[in-house]
């Protein structure tokens, strides 16, 4: 008997690092063992994880198995899509047209800056006084 078919790719964001398991299926969506919608309980972040499996017209045709962690919900959503979106360009390399279009393969570089000595954060300072 063979194994059934499975696509593991990751997608990063922030802090937040997601692994994602595509497997031909109903669309069930589990993110750390919890059904979507108790994960994430924003329609706009399902909306947004889900938006890979719309642009390639795809919905309801991949179960989809998620582990993440780091960062917030909205590093994780956003890690959760992209690995959606790199999850599916090896089920098909036809959907890496659409994907690209819609700037969904691309991962975002945007880190949270350092602190710097002698500063209350970043780029903040203290404020200056004259006498």
């Amino acid at each position: 008997m063979a194994a059934p078919v499975q696509y593991a790719a990751i997608g990063r964001r922030k802090t937040s690092v997601s692994r994602v398991y595509l497997r031909p299926g109903s669309g069930k969506v589990v993110v750390n063992k919890r059904e979507i919608e108790d994960y994430f309980p924003l329609d706009i972040r399902r909306r947004q994880i889900l938006r890979p499996f719309a642009v390639t017209e795809t919905l309801g045709k991949f179960d989809v198995l998620v582990n993440v962690n780091g960062g917030g919900l909205t590093g994780q959503a956003e890690a959760t899509r992209l690995g959606i979106s790199r999850a599916l360009c090896l089920v098909d390399e036809e959907h890496r047209g659409a994907l690209r279009a819609d700037g969904l393969l691309t991962r975002d570089p945007r880190m949270v800056e350092r602190k710097k000595y002698g500063r209350p954060k970043a780029r903040k300072r203290f404020q200056f006084s004259k006498r």
